[in-house]
């Protein structure tokens, strides 16, 4: 019988054949603009992109922005083994004196502008700056009433960088740091400089010599003895300072971080500003097969120890269940708010928090939703508040957020306030008992910090006292105030499910004879006055939000702190991956083309 010649070079499989990549996960740092050499079966790459920084104004003017920081995944690479091109952006040249806004730093890209990393914007000094000068990956910062760049410019998701200080509208007399990749550019008081906005760690995925990147760069002070603004970790450079009434250069930003240039000092001296540092790109090459590929292809590989698993990048977001809020004894004593449970994420949320996406096989994995914690009853079981419980998947384990304190006459330490987030601390007055914290947050700690300490509880204040707020993902909660119970800690908001939605908000505190108190935003149960009702307010379901604290009147009646609300766990995975889940309870949809699920009580997970 004839061959079949159109399966013949297929090595008898008939069918499309589709490319893989072997690349052995290598991975190349570029510091200047050429081509990275592939390995020989590359077709495939993941490229972290950071853009040069813009330069600091002269004269105290505004700082440098910080180059956009993306990772970009998936990127096509033309036939195997091509050479790959880069291109690093340079940093905005220094400005001198007497006064001028900065210059911009230029883009950084892998293949071509498709996949690319803004340069920063430029410090600002002079009116009406255009915003092509001043906004950039991150925006350059204003100076007084002049009013700071734009950040992530032009627009992409997740951002690539934050506005500079002063953005949108000036103030005076402010001075303003540059944006960095983690946070806004800071402001000061003239004739002090704000500080540049941080920047980020080097995913992990990215192993490189680089630790960090995209620090804004900080404003120049203007006077002596009047401190500088400090550059943005991640290579933002410092202002300058004016000793003597003689303005000092700016520092540049750091070599291959993107890093703003800081502004230079006031005064006669006419000093440089500082350069923004210049960009980088690191590339890592990918170990993929997908579809049908030929025997011989594959044969090759397996002999050559480079035919790859499939794995899978996978973001996630982990919640554990808020803490039960403090109940509340005779005597005037205030049941302390319920923690927050531990927010984790690997995107889609606030730069800061965001960790490393994880990459798995294909196969099954169990989900674990942890419960919000029951509030507290001090005549009854529990006596103390519950802990809320551990949410987890894969190696990615959140903290069931602390229980509000009661008040314990005898001191006792009660650890179940430590968690995610800690819960809110309490207080006594008719035993003379002394004022209790509020419990820790972020335990057991992890990176990024999953979350912030509780409010403590006020000194015994006649006739009333006040007990602190839970702590919240990005906030601490708030101590007990005047009659009123601490506000609970505010959360995170996050996109992985296509809306803005918050999550990990802290329970507000017990308040006195009409003080009530806020939960935090995500979920945090507000707070109740002193009075008949007997059960706190609960977190919200399935956000991690802390428990409300109660207050009680010297009338005798006790009151059980509410109960924390239950955690989350979503998972979305790139377009053409398939996630299914059980039980039916927990949902799957598709979202720009990513494929979400949503596990709102344990269940297992299937990838691929």
């Amino acid at each position: 019988m004839p061959s079949n010649r159109s399966s013949s070079g297929n090595g008898g499989v008939i069918g499309k054949v589709n490319s893989s990549s072997f690349g052995k996960c290598t991975v190349t740092t570029k510091t200047s603009t050429g081509n990275v050499t592939a390995q020989p079966g590359t077709t495939l790459i993941d490229a972290f992109v950071v853009g040069g920084g813009g330069a600091g104004a002269s004269d105290r003017g505004g700082g440098g922005g910080a180059g956009g920081v993306r990772t970009i995944s998936n990127i096509f690479t033309g036939s195997a083994g091509s050479a790959i091109p880069v291109t690093v952006g340079a940093g905005g040249a220094a400005v001198p004196g007497p006064g001028a806004n900065g210059n911009v730093g230029t883009a950084s890209n892998v293949i071509s502008s498709c996949f690319q990393s803004a340069g920063g914007g430029a410090g600002v000094y002079a009116d009406c700056a255009p915003s092509s000068v001043k906004d950039g990956g991150s925006g350059g910062g204003g100076l007084a009433c002049k009013p700071g760049g734009e950040g992530n410019i032009p627009p992409v998701s997740p951002a690539q960088g934050n506005p500079g200080g002063g953005f949108p509208s000036g103030s005076s007399p402010k001075s303003f740091g540059g944006g960095g990749a983690g946070a806004a550019g800071g402001c000061a008081c003239r004739p002090a400089g704000g500080a540049g906005g941080a920047g980020v760690c080097v995913p992990a995925s990215f192993p490189s010599p680089i630790s960090a990147v995209g620090g804004g760069g900080g404003a120049g002070s203007d006077a002596d003895g009047a401190s500088a603004g400090a550059g943005g970790s991640g290579g933002g450079g410092a202002g300058g300072a004016r000793p003597g009434g003689t303005g000092q250069a700016g520092t540049a930003g750091t070599a291959n971080t993107g890093g703003g240039g800081g502004s230079a000092g006031g005064g006669p001296a006419n000093a440089n500003s500082g350069a923004g540092g210049s960009g980088v790109v690191v590339v890592k090459e990918l170990s993929k097969a997908s579809g049908v590929w030929s025997m011989q292809s594959q044969f090759s590989a397996i002999k050559c120890e480079s035919w790859p698993k499939v794995l899978i990048d996978l973001d996630y977001m982990v919640v554990a269940g808020g803490g039960g809020a403090g109940g509340a004894v005779p005597d005037n004593t205030t049941g302390g708010g319920g923690g927050a449970g531990g927010y984790r994420a690997s995107g889609f949320g606030p730069s800061p928090l965001r960790g490393s996406a994880l990459t798995l096989e294909s196969g099954s994995y169990s989900v674990t939703v942890g419960a919000g914690g029951a509030g507290g009853n001090p005549a009854g079981s529990p006596s103390i508040s519950a802990a809320g419980s551990n949410s987890v998947f894969s190696t990615i384990t959140s903290a069931g957020g602390g229980g509000g304190k009661k008040y314990d006459p005898g001191g006792g330490a009660q650890s179940h306030a430590n968690g995610g987030s800690g819960g809110g601390g309490t207080s006594g007055c008719s035993s003379g008992g002394a004022p209790l914290t509020g419990g820790t947050g972020n335990t057991p700690p992890v990176s990024p910090s999953q979350g912030n300490a509780g409010g403590n509880g006020i000194a015994c204040h006649q006739p009333y006292s006040r007990a602190g707020g839970g702590g919240g993902a990005t906030a601490a909660g708030t101590a007990g105030g005047n009659n009123t119970g601490g506000c609970g800690g505010a959360g995170a908001p996050n996109t992985i499910t296509g809306s803005d939605v918050s999550y990990a908000g802290g329970g507000g505190g017990g308040g006195g004879n009409s003080g009530t108190s806020s939960g935090g935003a995500g979920g945090g149960a507000a707070g109740k006055a002193m009075g008949p009702s007997t059960t706190g307010n609960s977190g919200t379901v399935n956000t991690g939000g802390g428990g409300g604290g109660v207050g009680s009147p010297s009338s005798g009646i006790i009151s059980t702190g509410g109960t924390g609300g239950s955690g989350v766990v979503v998972i979305r995975s790139p377009a053409g991956t398939t996630l299914s889940v059980a039980p039916c309870t927990n949902s799957v949809c598709t979202v720009c083309g990513a494929t979400v699920a949503t596990f709102t009580v344990s269940g297992t997970l299937t990838v691929g």
